[in-house]
């Protein structure tokens, strides 16, 4: 399959759901950002359902699982609660709903314990840890000083959490309504991110690992400084291949698709020139990450955008220098840049 194919050319109302496939429920929630919505899913359970992400926990989220639940339980219940990843589209009502329903979370122990962490500023994950991995790498005090005002915004946009939780793990058979979902569990977007593979239906959850007009967010994070996202990102979606080529994809943004083949396909190609760009562009001079933004990202960002922006910048530079095509320096400013390995250069370090 050489390019993709979309069964459904607009998303549900908002409040409303639509079957997309047996026992699969589709539903759509805003958000207040400039990517606008999350897609997410129920499924039907025997004599209840199992519900896949949850959604901001903002009120007029809740007042649309409201009008959902209002019109589609019927005389069943919510079963369990299981949640792909940490972030707050996905995370946000976790705890909300496990209480309404007395029903566990499903979740992966990387993201579980990631998103305690996150929303309590345990481990690592604090504001003034980010602003000082963004500062060695070359951020301004004025942008620094803008991303230090928003505080802890995924304790704003997340509940209270359930604490305690279902483990599950990659490969693990999850029945649902009879049928068997498969977790594919993948790396570099969030700590341990489940997609669901039910191979009766012919269908994967993705959730944000393959999106199907977007480049799925990686970014380095001070709880891991010297980390690879994007080698783990791409290393991860080749994942997809194994599964079928007409196999329907779910993602959390944009329309259900077929042709996860090729978007992997596309996603590596995008990555490919990205990583080439800076190649050519650290071969000029050496480059911070914030040197490169606007080769990377070639458009306004706003402050959310920057914050998300500068770990991804970082995330691509350190694939390169993992790859042995960057070396970093450290001038007397103390911020770290990186610059090309001259062909000589990597000659002799071969044969060193």
């Amino acid at each position: 399959m050489s390019a993709l194919a979309f069964p459904h050319a607009e998303a549900p109302a908002p409040g409303t759901t639509r079957a997309i496939a047996p026992g699969v429920h589709w539903l759509r929630m805003r958000l207040p950002f400039a990517l606008d919505h999350i897609n997410l899913w129920m499924l039907e359970d025997g004599e209840g359902w199992t519900l896949v992400d949850t959604g901001l926990a903002d009120a007029p989220t809740r007042a649309l699982w409201d009008q959902v639940f209002a019109a589609t339980l019927g005389a069943r219940t919510v079963r369990r609660i299981l949640v792909t990843h940490f972030h707050p589209d996905h995370a946000g009502n976790a705890g909300w709903l496990c209480e309404r329903f007395a029903a566990p979370l499903w979740i992966t122990q990387g993201e579980y314990l990631t998103a305690h962490a996150v929303r309590t500023g345990g481990a690592g994950f604090v504001a003034e840890a980010t602003l000082a991995l963004f500062r060695t790498h070359g951020l301004d005090e004025a942008r620094l000083g803008q991303l230090g005002m928003r505080g802890n915004q995924y304790r704003r946009l997340v509940g209270e959490l359930p604490t305690s939780f279902r483990r599950i793990i990659d490969g693990e058979s999850i029945t649902v309504g009879g049928r068997a979902w498969r977790v594919i569990t993948g790396y570099g977007h969030a700590p341990e991110h489940a997609s669901l593979y039910c191979e009766a239906l012919g269908l994967v959850i993705s959730g944000d690992m393959l999106l199907p007009t977007i480049s799925t967010h990686v970014g380095v994070w001070p709880t891991d400084p010297e980390g690879d996202p994007l080698g783990y990102f791409l290393s991860s979606i080749r994942r997809y291949r194994e599964l079928p080529a007409d196999v329907l994809v779910l993602p959390s943004h944009g329309l259900p698709f077929r042709g996860a083949h090729a978007r992997v396909a596309q996603l590596e190609a995008h990555h490919e020139v990205r990583l080439a760009e800076l190649l050519q562009a650290c071969g000029d001079a050496p480059r911070s990450a914030a040197d490169v933004l606007a080769l990377i990202f070639r458009r306004p960002l706003d402050t959310q955008q920057m914050f998300f922006a500068m770990g991804e910048a970082i995330a691509h530079l350190h694939t390169l220098e993992r790859a042995g095509r960057l070396r970093r320096t450290s001038g007397p400013d103390g911020v770290t840049r990186f610059a090309l390995i001259k062909e000589k250069a990597w000659d002799q370090a071969l044969t060193a």
